[in-house]
């Protein structure tokens, strides 16, 4: 009985002196390593349904279909008797509503649609469901430093992320459980004219559950709050 008892107190104390002393890179690196086991992320190609619900809102569910080999993305949203659809294919832009294409200009004012939103819902799905390995793109500056923080009693080691001026303005921390390095919170806060964080900013989303799809864990519930008042903002759930 000694000899495993010794042995569980080496694997904690590992785990122990690993949380002190992880670096950024390790950290994303064993993060990735997590929740995309076999590398598919970059090789992506599925569909899955979100099912947005908001305060004072029918719910909205968007049936997203990515292939990044083929730079094709597509999200067909329907929210009562209203069905959107967007196209992006290798850089070009279509969308249909209730299933009319070729719609006037009137149309896409007055419904808000236009190829600037395409490439807006193909930025957000495709990152958010990519985290974390989307933090390995170019253009993204990993903090050295992780933080140990406390989070609604729990324990977490913090990955910082600032972007290059051509990528984003917005500071993000990712919160990730110290045992499994599974993502289980992330946070954005906006930035002023001179790149100094606004701590009344931005949002906090956090992760519970997990839907395996094409060997990838994403995340299945999306809870997001405002981080000046911790209000409640919406859940996202994601189906298969």
């Amino acid at each position: 009985m000694k000899p495993f008892i010794c042995a569980c107190i080496l694997i904690f104390s590992f785990k122990f002196l690993t949380a002190q002393n992880i670096s950024g890179a390790s950290l994303l690196k064993m993060a990735t390593q997590y929740h995309d086991p076999n590398h598919q992320w970059n090789t992506f190609k599925g569909e899955f349904d979100v099912v947005m619900e908001m305060p004072n809102h029918t719910k909205r569910t968007s049936h997203i279909t990515i292939d990044l080999p083929a730079e094709y993305f597509k999200v067909k949203a329907t929210r009562d008797s209203v069905v959107t659809e967007y196209t992006i294919d290798k850089g070009v832009c279509s969308m249909s509503l209730n299933g009319k294409t070729g719609l006037s200009k009137a149309e896409l004012f007055s419904n808000n649609l236009s190829c600037e939103r395409a490439n807006m819902y193909k930025d957000y799905y495709t990152y958010l469901y990519g985290l974390p390995m989307k933090l390995n793109d170019k253009g993204t500056r990993i903090s050295e430093k992780v933080e140990k923080k406390t989070f609604k009693g729990k324990d977490y080691l913090v990955l910082k992320a600032t972007y290059d001026v051509s990528v984003g303005s917005d500071v993000w921390y990712f919160y990730f459980n110290p045992e499994t390095f599974a993502m289980e919170i992330y946070q954005f806060f906006k930035t002023d004219e001179e790149g100094n964080l606004k701590p009344d900013s931005g949002e906090y989303i956090v992760l519970s559950e997990t839907e395996t799809i094409n060997q990838i864990k994403m995340p299945k519930v999306r809870t997001w709050y405002y981080n000046k008042d911790n209000a409640y903002l919406a859940t996202d759930i994601l189906k298969r």
